[in-house]
């Protein structure tokens, strides 16, 4: 069963909103070939070079 996560990230100092996004990447595993999920917390400026 699927599950929705809600939660609020945001830097509490600032006014500027939130400043981190949850990403989750699919990782093919070498020994056995099935796909699992791997969920990370990453500031905004970080997400396009976290995907290359």
């Amino acid at each position: 069963m699927a599950k929705k996560a809600v939660a609020g990230f945001r830097d509490k100092t600032t006014t500027t909103g939130r400043s981190h996004t949850k990403v989750i990447r699919m990782v093919k595993s070498p020994e056995t070939g099935a796909y699992s999920f791997k969920e990370e917390m990453i500031l905004n400026d970080k997400v396009k070079d976290y995907f290359k």
